[in-house]
């Protein structure tokens, strides 16, 4: 598939010191995000209680406009 001198040119350019640096300073990068979210991260409560709670009923009431059998719309002359 690839010819010797492909292989030996891809070797060459992984083992880089650029491509090396790179590599470990994403590492470090992406351990020392991993560290400050699990840092600010706040675990979930574990103790849940499986008893049922009353729900809480509505005490609000929709008050409807009070419905006129008159055509005025309410102005003065």
């Amino acid at each position: 598939m690839f010819s010797k001198e492909m292989m030996e040119y891809l070797f060459k350019v992984i083992t880089s010191w650029q491509i090396i640096f790179v590599t470990i300073v994403l590492i470090l990068y992406f351990s020392l995000v991993s560290y400050v979210a699990r840092l600010y991260h706040h675990p979930r409560r574990s103790d849940f209680s499986f008893t049922s709670r009353p729900k809480k009923q509505k005490t609000q009431a929709v008050q409807m406009p009070e419905i006129s059998n008159d055509d005025d719309l309410g102005l003065d002359d």
